[in-house]
């Protein structure tokens, strides 16, 4: 979690000094530092005196591997949380990425009978096995390395079914800047799932708040829950707070988020696919 904070600090700043990391999160200097080398060594940011600044671009996707195995513990948390507010029955769009495809493990053995709309191929090996769930796969070009479907084929399917909730994954939640992606293909299937679904669950780690990337996707109001594995008084989780956005921090812990205010019923089984 720490790596994770000191991560953002250096992405939404530009630049950092260690001196006020160190206070920030009430540990040493030489702590920083080596948390610092973490990210030099992942081609995140560049060490200068007395500090750090960024190097990651606005363009510069890390490979899907790389985010597989990134922040993997919390990634798991967060899935279990998304799970847990899904109801039996539901057609749902599960998104690429790798938080989402954690969100297609955690669905293995859960016996919900769902419906699941996904431009992911490695999603929909996932449950291709699983017992009671219809699998739609959407058209489209493969996108080498990520394993997605992209492209107007893929958009278009969106259009053809309404799904009860769409699981997200993005690569940046800033306050101000809304919801973004590297690609602008994976961008416009994301925008399409969105507008296709009565309910929007976006799945993050903390690494994704205040951050921005080149492709706007849509304000982050657009979210009707933001799970992820932030500190509850994290100040970007402030700030998504004060425009009236429910964000749901389970920091690494077994708690799941509160189902108090969904009054929906579970709809009946899909009969679609």
């Amino acid at each position: 979690m720490r790596r994770a904070i000191v991560e953002e600090r250096v992405l939404q700043l530009g630049e950092v000094k260690y001196a006020d990391l160190a206070r920030e999160l009430e540990v040493s200097e030489m702590t920083i530092r080596r948390d610092i080398e973490r990210l030099e060594e992942r081609g995140v940011a560049r060490r200068v005196t007395g500090g750090a600044i960024a190097v990651t671009r606005k363009v510069d996707e890390p490979s899907f591997q790389t985010r597989l195995t990134d922040a993997m513990t919390g990634k798991s948390h967060i899935a279990d949380a998304v799970v847990e507010m899904l109801l039996p029955g539901e057609t749902v769009i599960l998104d690429s990425g790798s938080t989402v495809l954690a969100v297609a493990r955690a669905l293995r053995g859960r016996d919900l009978g769902l419906t699941v709309i996904t431009p992911s191929i490695l999603a929909a090996v996932e449950l291709s096995e699983e017992p009671g769930t219809t699998v739609i796969v959407t058209g489209g070009e493969l996108r080498t390395g990520e394993l997605s479907l992209v492209g107007p084929d893929a958009a278009e399917t969106f259009a053809k079914y309404n799904a009860d909730t769409y699981v997200a994954g993005v690569a940046g939640v800033d306050p101000e800047r809304g919801l973004s992606d590297y690609h602008r293909g994976e961008s416009a299937v994301k925008k399409a799932a969105m507008s296709g679904s009565d309910r929007v669950i976006v799945a993050v780690d903390s690494s994704k708040l205040g951050r921005s990337t080149l492709v706007n996707i849509a304000p982050a109001s657009s979210a009707d829950v933001i799970i992820c594995d932030a500190a509850d008084d994290d100040p970007i989780v402030l700030d998504l707070r004060r425009q009236g956005i429910d964000v749901v921090c389970i920091e690494n812990s077994d708690a799941v988020p509160d189902q108090g205010t969904d009054v929906r019923q579970a709809p009946e089984a899909s009969t679609v696919g």
